[in-house]
């Protein structure tokens, strides 16, 4: 396996340290990574006034710099009432991961449910799986390979998102498996990705705090699905077992990239590169 960053891990210099994209991939070279991932060129805090223009820019300069570009990744709500046009606002984004050169393309499927009395996680998976092998099919055209991260609470249990997988049952389609977000839904981590395994196209390593539900939320925490607390935290600091994880992926014949992505409050450079050293010390 080899290591990666998310731009995601660099969202507090973007949005407040009056750093760019490019930037980003200079710091992330100097730490010794090896691959970058970047995310929603087109929308949020990351947009970009011209994301294709930005995007062959960025291909360029990774070259340049021998920082390889190993996925990118963006929101989707494959549950819309205008699905076509979620579906056309997919595509582009396809097409701006093709100016970046990203051979994997993670976007999402939903974030909550239809409004229909009786509907379900299983009326969402039959909804959508045309839809996602309609972008599997776009993006094979480009030659690159789609995936859904579990992510978002109703897709992030490891079961649900394995029915999803064999639902869709498409050779261009798989999981991003995000060690660290199925405890998020309460998961056994280790069982988690052991599921995830078979169907894993590319892998996100991050740490938490934990504090059980029995306890008043901490500052800075956010909730589980069960009502526990969760906090992000550098590599190696929290409850996620992320050596364990990539040792079940390494032995399950995953040996692809290993995204790092940060979403703690201690100062993100500092967590980048301790966390880099960590996780290689980890593949060693």
């Amino acid at each position: 396996m080899r290591l990666a960053v998310s731009s995601y891990s660099f969202r507090n210099d973007l949005k407040e340290g009056g750093c760019d994209h490019f930037e980003l991939c200079r710091l992330a070279k100097e730490m010794g990574f090896e691959g970058i991932e970047f995310v929603s060129l087109d929308e949020g805090d990351f947009c970009c006034e011209d994301p294709l223009a930005t995007a062959a820019a960025l291909r360029d300069y990774c070259k340049e710099i021998g920082l390889f570009i190993v996925a990118y990744a963006v929101g989707a709500n494959l549950l819309s009432e205008n699905v076509e046009e979620e579906v056309r606002r997919a595509k582009r984004r396809i097409d701006t991961a093709e100016a970046l050169g990203a051979p994997i393309f993670r976007h999402d499927v939903c974030y909550s449910l239809k409004k229909k009395e009786g509907y379900s996680y299983e009326d969402a998976i039959a909804e959508m799986v045309p839809v996602i092998r309609k972008l599997a099919d776009y993006a094979a055209g480009k030659g690159m390979r789609t995936c859904t991260e579990n992510h978002g609470y109703i897709f992030q249990h490891p079961l649900r998102v394995k029915e999803l997988m064999q639902a869709v049952d498409h050779p261009n389609y798989g999981w991003l498996c995000d060690v660290g977000n199925f405890l998020c839904v309460d998961a056994d981590v280790m069982k988690a990705v052991s599921i995830a395994a078979p169907y894993t196209l590319h892998v996100h390593a991050k740490d938490f705090f934990y504090r059980s539900g029995t306890e008043e939320r901490p500052e800075g925490y956010f909730g589980t699905s069960g009502g526990n607390h969760l906090k992000g935290t550098v590599i190696g600091e929290g409850v996620v077992p992320v050596k364990e994880s990539l040792e079940i992926l390494k032995n399950a014949g995953y040996n692809g990239w290993v995204s790092l992505e940060f979403e703690g409050s201690e100062d993100n450079i500092f967590a980048l590169k301790e966390g880099r050293k960590r996780l290689a010390a980890y593949l060693s």
